[in-house]
């Protein structure tokens, strides 16, 4: 019987003691108890958006569109994320062969590659942006 009280004692120190860990970096601890905040990774230089482009534009247009006269707008950094973004506009024709006109899209890039895009809606910035032919 002893022998089952000193096994249960025991275990429940060892449980007692191994939930204790580490508290993360902002705890009231002291400092050899916190864990160390992640590294942040450094941010991204700005991307060559011509260049970037250019390579891939068959993630930003559909090859049956045609895009012609393709201009980019510099990047910004993206609100939520690491990677930038970029205001892309082009002369484009539908699926039937009419032209669509002017459309304009905002691509993600991240790593030098595109990873999104979608289409500008009227409160996006590219309306007020400066382009450039790619």
């Amino acid at each position: 019987m002893l022998r089952i009280v000193a096994h249960a004692a025991l275990l429940a120190s060892a449980l007692g003691l191994g939930s204790c860990g580490f508290a993360d970096s902002r705890a009231p601890v002291p400092e050899f108890m916190r864990l160390k905040e992640a590294e942040q990774p450094p941010p991204e230089a700005p991307p060559d958006v011509k260049r970037v482009v250019r390579e891939q534009i068959n993630v930003v247009f559909l090859n049956t569109s045609y895009p012609r006269e393709v201009h980019v707008a510099p990047p910004h950094r993206e609100v939520r994320g690491q990677g930038w973004t970029a205001c892309v506009s082009a002369q484009l024709t539908s699926a039937t062969g009419s032209t669509l006109g002017t459309q304009i899209y905002i691509v993600t890039i991240s790593g030098g590659k595109v990873v999104d895009r979608r289409r500008a809606e009227v409160d996006d910035i590219c309306g007020t942006e400066t382009y450039e032919p790619i």
